[in-house]
Parts: C-alpha cells; sequence; structure tokens
C-alpha cells in the first residue's frame, strides 16, 4: 500500500503519455505550434508499462490515460490492452477530446478501457473552432456517441469560459442529461500559456446559471474524484458536478499523484516538484521504480501551492491537467 506522509491511501496514477495534442484551446495551449513534438520524444509505452506493473503491485487500483490527447499516441490501444491482461480489475479511464475517438471506440472497450472523460466546451461548430482552434465538433459529437454505443462510463468536462461559451451551460448540461451521461463544469485554472484575457466562471458563477433554470440539491464531494456533486430533482436527480481548484477542499482526500509524458513523477497537479523516473522505467528495475515512487509519495504536500491571485507556468498539456 502506497501512503503518504498525512495518511492519505494514493491508490490512483494519471499518466500522461504525450504532451501533444490535435486542438490549441484557448484555456490550455493556444500559442504552442501545431507541430509540438515528435513521437520519439514520448516516454517509452514499455518503460510506462513497468511503472504501472510496480504501482499495480503496490495497491494502486485506478489508471487514467491523458495527454496531450492521448489517441494520438501510436499503440495507445495495445498499451491499455496490456495494462488490463496484468490487472483485470483494475479501473482503466481515458481523456480525450474525442476527436479521434469514433474509429477506435470498439477496439478500446475491447481492450479493457472502462471510462472515457470527453472534453465538451460547446454544441456549436463556430465556438469549437473559436476554443480548440480546430473545425471539430462533428467528430466530436459522434465519438460521443460511438462512446455511448459501446457501453463506456462517460463523463463529459466543460470549462464554462466569460464571452465565450458561458451562455451555453445549460445547453451542455442538457445535451448530457439527455443523453444519461454526467457532466463535470471546471473552473479554468489560470496559467501562462492560455491566451491572454481568458477568464473562467467561479462555482458560484456556474451554479447562478444553471438555478436560473432548475432548482438542485447539493449532494456531497465525489468519492472518484475533487467534484462537488449536485442533483436536480425535477429530471430524475440528474447528477452534475463542479470542480473548483481554486479551493484546497480536495486536497484533504487526494489519492493521486501524475506520471507526465517525460517520465518525470509529480506528487500534485500545483507543486513544481518532480522525480525523474524515466531511466528507472525503461531499465524496469522494480526495486528502483517502486523507490522513485515512494519517494515521490512522500514528497506529496498536504495541499496545493495555489493562491488566489496565482497564475501556474505550469503547461497542462505536459501533466494531464
Amino acid at each position: 500500500m502506497l501512503v503518504d506522509s498525512f495518511g492519505r491511501t494514493i491508490d490512483y496514477i494519471r499518466i500522461s503519455v504525450t504532451e501533444r495534442c490535435n486542438f490549441r484551446c484557448v484555456y490550455c495551449m493556444p500559442n504552442t505550434p501545431m507541430d509540438l513534438g515528435r513521437e520519439e520524444d514520448d516516454v517509452s509505452l514499455e518503460g510506462v508499462l513497468n511503472f504501472i506493473k510496480v504501482a499495480i503491485d503496490e495497491g494502486v487500483k485506478k489508471i487514467r490515460i491523458t495527454g496531450g490527447e492521448p489517441l494520438l499516441r501510436k499503440g495507445i490501444v495495445d498499451f491499455i490492452g496490456k495494462i488490463y491482461e496484468y490487472s483485470p480489475n483494475i479501473d482503466i479511464a481515458l481523456t480525450t477530446n474525442a476527436y479521434l475517438l469514433a474509429p477506435i471506440a470498439k477496439d478500446l472497450k475491447q481492450a479493457g478501457l472502462k471510462r472515457i472523460n470527453i472534453s465538451l466546451d460547446s454544441l456549436k461548430k463556430e465556438k469549437i473552432v473559436c476554443i480548440s482552434k480546430r473545425d471539430g465538433l462533428e467528430k466530436i459529437l459522434l465519438g460521443i456517441e460511438k462512446a455511448h454505443k459501446e457501453g463506456f462510463l462517460i463523463k463529459l468536462n466543460m470549462v464554462p469560459l466569460k464571452n465565450i461559451n458561458e451562455d451555453e451551460i445549460v445547453d451542455i448540461l442538457e445535451y448530457g442529461m439527455g443523453l444519461g451521461i454526467g457532466v463535470r463544469f471546471i473552473e479554468f485554472m489560470e496559467n501562462t500559456h492560455a491566451k491572454n484575457g481568458t477568464q473562467g466562471l467561479r462555482s458560484d458563477e456556474i451554479l447562478a446559471k444553471i438555478g436560473a433554470k432548475y432548482s438542485y440539491n447539493l449532494l456531497k464531494k465525489d468519492i472518484f474524484g475533487p467534484a462537488t456533486l449536485f442533483e436536480i430533482p425535477s429530471k430524475n436527480s440528474y447528477m452534475f458536478g463542479i470542480i473548483a481548484p481554486h479551493n484546497d477542499d480536495f486536497c484533504k482526500t487526494c489519492n493521486r499523484i501524475r506520471l507526465n509524458s517525460e517520465g518525470k513523477l509529480g506528487p500534485c497537479l500545483y507543486h513544481e516538484s518532480a522525480v525523474d523516473i524515466k531511466e528507472a522505467m525503461l531499465r524496469g528495475n522494480a526495486d528502483e521504480i517502486l523507490s522513485k515512487l515512494n519517494l515521490c509519495i512522500q514528497t506529496k504536500p498536504e495541499k496545493n501551492d495555489w493562491n488566489e491571485n496565482m497564475v501556474s507556468t505550469r503547461a497542462f498539456y505536459k501533466t494531464g491537467g
């Protein structure tokens, strides 16, 4: 079992398999060249698998594969299949923009993937182009449709932005409602890589827009993540969530660490320290991997380094958010 110095059990690892992405979202990496990085610069999937096996043996129960855009990574289906083959009970999840999802949704399901979180910031073509610099709405919606058909557990993620998509908060909520899919509204996390002037809505502003149409009740913290959950009684108790990183409430029960695409293991999204585990993973030395894994966990802070006026210098496409 992996336990940090504050008594929190670490049983969830988020793994960024690439920093490359086919979108250039205003809140993430709008000014980064489209030809960012090369496949060969990404950490070896074989090495990552060596790391995952050690983590699973030490009690990790959930692996989330992120990016960048993880579906850009060659061999991603086989990689997921090897994780499942090693531990069929492991909860394997994926976060994606869904642009490349539809053609491989069935293969991913057969490989052992269980959950998919899909970014959906608008239901309007022109706004998707504005936010992501990609004419991608049709492929995104097709990806959601295919994933839903394959029986994945799906969540939709929306980052509400002032003067861009804030008028679609209820629309996205109702789209999820219609499919029986939960929606998570994520507060924009200020960072130096985002487009200048980008502003997000805070949780009270998001709730005000939802509350103008629907009555809702506060439920609880999501035991599977940092979201605060709400239900809408008039819609068969449909649940939605808000992830508000501007407070540290979720730090008390944080059960995760992050491996980035450069092979560095980070104890916290908003903590600059990291343990370089790349060479240990490539060598496949289980004792060495475990030593570095424990080192990372023991440096995990009690709370994130976020403060109200902070603008992070961290590139979230490197850490997987």
